[in-house]
């Protein structure tokens, strides 16, 4: 499994980050965070078989557990029955499979 999906990981990977702040930390890159709407750090507990699949999902695919959930929630949140999740899921592996 890769340590990041994220494409700029192996750029950045090396570097030091021992003296960094958080962005909290830094008056101006929060407020422009906060402008951005980005994503919100939060705390939530889920069941251990629930959480298992999508990490063994996540390792198949090469991808991030969280990022994942992600979706499933975005998904979830859009209205998308399950139905609908199999067959985007199934378009996407044959596709990959090509």
């Amino acid at each position: 499994m890769k340590n990041n999906s994220d494409p700029l990981f192996e750029r950045f990977a090396k570097l030091d980050f021992t003296d960094a702040k958080p962005v909290a930390g830094v008056p101006a890159l929060a407020r422009l965070q906060a402008q951005q709407g980005g994503k919100s750090r939060i705390t939530m507990r889920l069941d251990s078989d629930v959480l298992a699949v999508f990490k063994a999902r996540a390792e198949m695919t090469g991808g991030n557990y969280q990022t994942i959930i992600n979706q499933a929630l975005r998904d979830a949140a859009q209205g998308m029955t399950l139905a609908e999740v199999v067959r985007q899921a199934i378009r996407q592996e044959m596709h990959t499979a090509k």
